[in-house]
Order: structure tokens, then C-alpha cells, then sequence
């Protein structure tokens, strides 16, 4: 079979989160401090100087709802990093330890003189609370403008760091625009380092990484397959004996093990210090599709995603420790039926399952089930199925085809993401043109609001998409699962088959008059009443 070539896609820094405006919202009052700083000992500047200290002392002052501080100060410093620059440096460690609450400074370039000096302080000042207003560009930190500055600034940031960081984080950086893929493979389960230095798939790992995959989509919790992989004595990617639900998760969660890598998921915040973080849109990632060979199939990988998403949102996280737990509702009141031991001491020792939510005062009437009842019901449901296979197969085909087709989702798609790119560009260059020259400051930002909006509505869109297309993707693939294994089952079932019951069934809700509703994977509902499952 032909190899599919890697296909390298750039997701553009975003930073779609919004924090509120302090100044706006803050009850009591803030205390307020100015940074003010000329590069050079020349009589103009120092006058200029002069002019900034007082004019921000009397601004800061003149302001009710204000507390004034001080105006920090640096005379004659050209630096282009802050370690010398003794005024901002006491400025900023006074405003961490909780001193100050707003910063104002005439603009950007007076603040700090190279881009990673001003991302690194803002950010460290944001972690705080701590909110900086540029006068002349009219921003700040803490709001959503401020936040797409910050963004704009990141980008410019990749270009610089090239002079500023080790060859070998630029290197780095270089391998990821190229698609190159490289894991920590000391602690990955799976994938070994080949002789081309590409991943290469390890069976007797990938085993285990296809039965979790497995496991979770029967409905078992990251909780439950971490249990049962510590039970089983099998070793955790770091050669732990106990599995975590978090470990459990993240190999779920993966993109690794469908053959995409995304890249740069961590970044240098600091390039002198080398701090890193998670990248959460600050800069660049690269998402290379077809990097290696996948383990789990792009179509399962795809479904365990929505399937996660959907089972947090609907609170049937559950700890799925038998083949009924989280699968059986209420009828009456929605809640999710629990196993309970009736007689425990006794030989007449039961385990029954009935709504979790009569021992939280619900006084539901639904019955509780044994184990046998939900057995001899699913036997009932699955052979009408059965009876009416070919039907539900012809009627598929048409809709298989539909959920396929995602040209519609596809041509929207292209257009916002262009629209994204120019829409950033229009933003850096009205942010250059005033920085540069003079602009009226209505126009100004008349238009960095507008562009603005234009950039947020995009992406917004852009994510919609992608939830919609994971949401189709995940309906084909859990029909194309059903189908299949309806195409396999020729006769009548007589005995439960735990295998057969995670593989078609979502859910059963239970009713009054216990009657028993199935609604299997492909979204298909069957009734089945007391006397049917009762004869089973």
C-alpha cells in the first residue's frame, strides 16, 4: 500500500479568552503607578523626562477612585533588556508583591525595548492580576485587545528569539515547521525510535494502547482501565506499577497515536532563563498529519474525543466498574441507575441496580433490576434488530453517505481561515501606523475594534466547525461500528454476550411500568415491555 504523504498544517496564535477589565470592575480603589524612561542623557530628553514624572504624579492623582503609588524611573538607559534598568525592575517586584494594581506608561517602546523583555513582564504581571495601559496605542493588557496585542507581539517574538536563544531552540523551532516528529520515548507507550529517526510502532505496547482505547469506548472510565491495568500487573509508560486516571487520559487524548503530531505544544516563555509553559495561542503550533504510523485509527481516535466531551457534559462519568454501570437511566427523573447488595449476610445475598437518586430523597417509582433482567431485555431488543437487519442497513447507505460529505464544512472552513490571516495582518499593520506616525485616536480605535471583532467572529466560527465536524465524524464512525457488527451477528442470540452489549448498546432507559427503552449506538430505539423481556 502507497504511504500517505505528511501534510503540515500551521494553526495560527489565538487567544480567544477574554478576562475582565480590573479597572472597570474593581470596588475598591486601585493603586495606581507610572513608568516613566528616556534612553538618552540629552538635554530635550531629560526635559522630557521631567515633563512625564510630573504630568503622571498629577494624572494619577487627579483620579478619585484612584490610589496613587509612584511614577517609577529610569534616566539615559539604551539597554534593549531590563537587567539594568533598576527603576522598572523595583517597579515590577513592588507590583508582584501585591503593591500595585495598574501600570501606565506612555507606550510600548518606553516600557521595555525588545519584544520578549515586554511579553515576559506582562505576562508575569497578568498571573498577578496586575494590569499594564499603554497610553499612546490605547491598550490593555487585561482585556480582549490587549490579549491580541499580546498575541501579535508572540509572532513577532518567533523572529526575534532567532538572535536572542541558542541555536539549538531555533533549531528546534526549525524542525517543527518542517513536520519533523520526535517523542519522549522513555515514556511513551507504543512507539520506539526507528532507523529513519521517525516513530515506529512497538505490537506488543500497541496492544495495550488499542485495548484502552477499547475499553473506553464500552463505556468504561479512565478511572476503571486504570484499575484494570494496575490489576493485570501491566507496567505504566514510565514503568510504574500503579495507573493513574490521568495517564489514562492522556493517552486517550493523544493525537499520537492516530500518526499526527502537534507540535510546540510547550514553549520557551523566558529564552534567558529558559522557563517554559503550556501553549494555550501564544505562539505558533505546527499540526502535521501523516507524520507515522498510527496505532489507533483516525476514525476511532476522532469518536474517543467525542465521546469524552459528551460524557463529561452529560455527568455520566461513572466509575463503569460492571457491564450496566452508566448505561441504565431513570425514566422518571434522569438520574443513573447504581448497583446496590440486598441481604448481604444472608444466602439470599442480591445484587440489584435501581435509580441512584432515592438515596438523595428522590422518590422515584421506577423498579429496581437485577442482572438478569437487563440481560434477558437486551436479548429482546438485539433479535428485533435482528429481524429487521437489512432494513436498517438499506437505510443507512444514504445517510453514510450525508454524514461523509464534509465539502460544505470544508469550503467554510478555508474562507474563515483566510479571513483570519488578513484580518491579522490589517491588525499589525493600523497597531504600526501608530506607533509610527500621527493618528487620530477615534480612527484608531474605530478600526483595531473593528479588526478586532472581524479576528474573534472568525475564530469563533472556526471552532463551531470543528466541534460539528468532530460531532458528524463521530454519528459515522459509531453507525459504521454497529453496521458491522450486525452484519456479523446471522442468528438469533440466546445468551448475553458482554462483547455484543458495549459494541451496540448506549443506553437503556427504564420506566414505571418497566418497560426498558435501548438506544443503541446507531441512535435507533427499541421498546421493550415486561412480559417480552420476562419470556426472553
Amino acid at each position: 500500500m502507497q504511504a500517505v504523504a505528511a501534510k503540515v498544517t500551521v494553526i495560527p496564535a489565538k487567544k480567544n479568552h477574554l478576562p475582565l477589565d480590573i479597572v472597570n470592575n474593581e470596588v475598591r480603589k486601585l493603586r495606581v503607578a507610572a513608568y516613566a524612561r528616556v534612553s538618552t542623557n540629552l538635554e530635550e530628553q531629560l526635559t522630557s523626562y521631567e515633563a512625564q514624572v510630573d504630568y503622571y504624579t498629577r494624572y494619577i492623582q487627579a483620579k478619585e477612585e484612584w490610589d496613587f503609588v509612584e511614577v517609577y524611573t529610569d534616566e539615559g538607559i539604551s539597554a534593549t533588556n531590563t537587567k539594568k534598568r533598576d527603576g522598572f525592575n523595583r517597579m515590577v517586584a513592588d507590583a508582584l508583591a501585591g503593591k500595585i494594581d495598574l501600570i501606565i506608561t506612555k507606550s510600548i517602546s518606553r516600557f521595555a525595548r525588545n519584544t520578549v523583555d515586554t511579553l515576559t513582564t506582562v505576562r508575569k504581571l497578568k498571573e498577578k492580576g496586575i494590569e499594564v495601559f499603554f497610553e499612546k496605542e490605547n491598550i490593555r493588557t487585561l482585556d480582549g485587545k490587549g490579549e491580541l496585542l499580546i498575541t501579535i507581539m508572540s509572532s513577532l517574538a518567533q523572529e526575534e528569539s532567532r538572535s536572542i536563544s541558542e541555536n539549538v531552540t531555533w533549531g528546534q523551532r526549525k524542525r517543527f515547521a518542517d513536520g519533523k516528529v520526535s517523542l519522549p520515548y522513555g515514556h511513551f507507550l507504543g512507539y520506539q525510535k526507528g532507523p529513519d529517526n521517525l516513530p515506529e510502532i512497538v505490537e506488543e505496547e500497541a496492544v495495550i494502547v488499542r485495548l484502552i482505547y477499547r475499553m473506553f469506548l464500552y463505556g468504561k472510565s479512565p478511572s476503571a482501565i486504570a484499575s484494570h491495568l494496575t490489576d493485570e500487573g501491566i507496567p505504566t509508560p514510565g514503568g510504574k506499577a500503579v495507573w493513574r486516571a490521568k495517564v489514562i487520559e492522556n493517552i486517550l487524548t493523544n493525537e499520537k497515536y492516530k500518526g499526527d503530531a502537534l507540535l510546540q505544544k510547550r514553549y520557551t516563555v523566558d529564552f534567558l532563563t529558559k522557563k517554559q509553559k503550556v501553549n494555550e495561542g501564544e505562539v505558533p503550533q505546527y499540526y502535521v498529519a501523516n507524520s507515522h504510523p498510527a496505532i489507533i485509527e483516525p476514525e476511532i481516535f476522532d469518536l474517543v474525543q467525542y465521546e469524552l466531551k459528551r460524557r463529561k457534559k452529560d455527568g455520566r462519568w461513572t466509575s463503569s466498574t460492571y457491564p450496566f454501570s452508566g448505561k441504565i437511566i431513570c425514566g422518571e427523573c434522569g438520574g443513573i441507575y447504581g448497583s446496590k447488595v440486598w441481604h448481604s449476610n444472608t444466602p439470599n445475598r442480591t445484587m440489584v441496580w435501581q435509580c441512584n437518586e432515592k438515596h438523595r430523597g428522590q422518590h422515584c417509582k421506577t423498579p429496581h433490576l437485577t442482572d438478569a433482567d437487563i440481560q434477558n431485555a437486551f436479548l429482546a431488543a438485539f433479535n428485533k434488530i435482528l429481524g429487521n437487519r437489512e432494513e436498517i442497513m438499506e437505510a443507512y447507505r444514504e445517510i453514510m453517505e450525508a454524514l461523509t460529505d464534509t465539502h460544505d464544512l470544508d469550503t467554510e472552513q478555508e474562507q474563515l481561515e483566510s479571513e483570519s490571516e488578513v484580518t491579522m495582518e490589517l491588525i499589525r499593520k493600523v497597531i504600526e501606523d501608530n506607533a509610527q506616525k500621527a493618528m487620530d485616536q477615534g480612527e484608531y480605535e474605530r478600526k483595531y475594534t473593528g479588526y478586532c471583532e472581524r479576528y474573534e467572529a472568525a475564530r469563533k466560527r472556526l471552532a463551531e466547525i470543528g466541534e460539528f465536524r468532530l460531532e458528524r465524524n463521530a454519528k459515522h464512525t459509531k453507525i459504521a461500528m454497529f453496521l458491522e457488527r450486525l452484519a456479523e451477528s446471522t442468528e438469533l442470540v440466546t445468551e448475553f454476550d458482554e462483547e455484543l452489549w458495549y459494541a451496540t448498546v448506549d443506553f437503556v432507559t427504564v420506566y414505571e411500568d418497566m418497560r426498558m427503552v435501548f438506544t443503541f449506538r446507531d441512535g435507533n430505539t427499541v421498546e421493550i415491555k415486561k412480559r417480552e423481556w420476562r419470556a426472553a
